[in-house]
């Protein structure tokens, strides 16, 4: 008999279990990036086919220092990345060209490393959360827009399953050899 699957969610440990569902549908977006690049190796990480402008290494750093911008900037408020995530940090999410900085030479253990670190600082802060701090939106002129830790979490959510469909793709060339 095969085993039963069981498609229910389970809120992580937090002040309430709303914020564990949202926390909780954090690790399955992660959980399910990490299942697609199991096993990957060095070349298909710095592949790129043409006419495309990242790669799947590329893609991975994006994905974790998007997550800190959105942490240490946006929910806590601070002017740059906090100190213990600033030297798994060191190109600028963009270029001067807009298009974003290029990871090459990376292996998948630094990847998973820094999604690692960054993701248990984002846990620290969100698990300790009150209802009312996690959906109180900070203002933020500068950027031109208002944003709460709750609408945080949502769009990290979005952000890291849109990137593993491009990362999706992105395998499915490399390995078809395009």
């Amino acid at each position: 008999m095969t085993e039963r699957v069981q498609r229910i969610i389970i809120p992580a440990g937090a002040t309430t279990p709303e914020i564990g569902k949202w926390l909780w549908a954090l690790d399955d977006a992660r959980t399910r990036t990490i299942r697609m690049i199991e096993g990957i190796a060095q070349a298909e990480l710095d592949a790129l086919p043409d006419g495309l402008d990242n790669t799947i290494g590329t893609l991975l750093y994006h994905i974790a220092i998007i997550e800190a911008d959105y942490l240490s900037i946006d929910v806590m408020g601070h002017d740059d990345y906090l100190p213990e995530l600033k030297p798994l940090l060191p190109l600028p999410v963009r270029t001067e060209d807009d298009r974003l900085s290029v990871m090459m030479g990376v292996s998948l253990d630094e990847h998973l490393r820094r999604f690692d670190i960054v993701r248990q600082r984002l846990l620290e802060l969100f698990v300790e959360m009150t209802p009312e701090a996690f959906e109180q939106p900070r203002d933020l002129p500068t950027w031109g827009y208002e944003i709460s830790p709750e609408w945080t979490v949502y769009h990290l959510t979005q952000h890291e399953g849109e990137h593993r469909g491009e990362i999706g793709s992105l395998l499915t060339l490399i390995r078809k050899g395009e």
